[in-house]
């Protein structure tokens, strides 16, 4: 992969783009992957995800696994890492995980879109079990004179096929931040109301990967056989709250559309799942 040198933190947001972000060997062991499982909602039912003699990984934990790229592109300058949020996910597996190992990661910038008033910087991280796209949305980063990018995606038409109520816990996003994306906002008042929230919200990962337990399961698969997963995150689910997923057919029955709100709020859009 060919390297882009870092732009300075005051060039233009569509600098960045092409920046390779590095390369990394990750490791893990079956202690840190049942973590994940109870920290996205893992009931203590769910040997297969709790426990290390018949311990299938989740394939959302490679997301952890990553974390280092986006949060390596707010250090380098590219925004402010006290406003930027995850704006949005997308997951493809390409191999499953083993209980305990090691990942050579590699990580750059595939896109940087004007919205006008923010940018939005897409970081893509592949590896030889998946690849993963993180969007993050940075305020006061756009009018560069970039492509605005795709639009949001809105609720799917028609009644839903399918409907889950998924409870978050009160600790959870304390919990979630251990697996290694402790940004402030997730827990303390104040880096919250900086973020433009009255009060610390779940991480958007922890909501989505949340939702996509019981949507597996309505395809009868289990959640480890997961191949795809992506959803915007149109506004914040606090610790807590219940999520209503609702969910539409797709074009096999292997694949579903969903959206996921809490109380009026839509938390979750262009939800994708597919299972292998």
């Amino acid at each position: 992969m060919s390297t882009v040198a870092a732009p300075g933190p005051d060039a233009p947001a569509g600098d960045w783009l092409g920046v390779h972000l590095g390369e990394r060997t990750v490791g893990y062991d079956e202690t840190r992957a049942i973590l994940y499982a109870l920290a996205v909602g893992a009931a203590p039912d769910d040997l297969d995800l709790v426990l290390e003699d018949r311990l299938r990984v989740l394939p959302t934990f490679a997301l952890t696994l990553a974390q280092w790229a986006p949060d390596a592109l707010g250090r380098a300058g590219a925004f402010d890492v006290t406003t930027a949020v995850h704006g949005s996910q997308r997951l493809e597996v390409l191999d499953v995980l083993p209980r305990a190992g090691e990942l050579d990661l590699s990580a750059r910038v595939t896109a940087v879109w004007d919205k006008g008033t923010a940018a939005v910087f897409d970081v893509t991280v592949e590896s030889r079990c998946f690849l993963a796209t993180w969007s993050l949305f940075a305020p006061g980063r756009g009018g560069f004179g970039g492509e605005r990018g795709p639009r949001a995606p809105g609720r799917p038409e028609g009644e839903p096929t399918g409907q889950h109520l998924v409870p978050t816990a009160a600790n959870q996003a304390v919990l979630y931040r251990l697996l290694g994306d402790r940004h402030h906002m997730h827990v303390v008042p104040q880096a919250a109301r900086a973020a433009g929230q009255p009060r610390p919200f779940l991480h958007g990962l922890a909501s989505l990967v949340g939702a996509s337990l019981p949507l597996a399961r309505s395809l009868g698969a289990h959640p480890a056989d997961v191949r795809l997963l992506e959803g915007r995150f149109a506004a914040p689910v606090f610790p807590g709250d219940v999520l209503e997923v609702d969910s539409w057919a797709g074009d096999t029955d292997r694949d579903l559309r969903f959206a996921v709100t809490t109380d009026t709020r839509l938390a979750i859009s262009g939800g994708a799942l597919t299972v292998g």
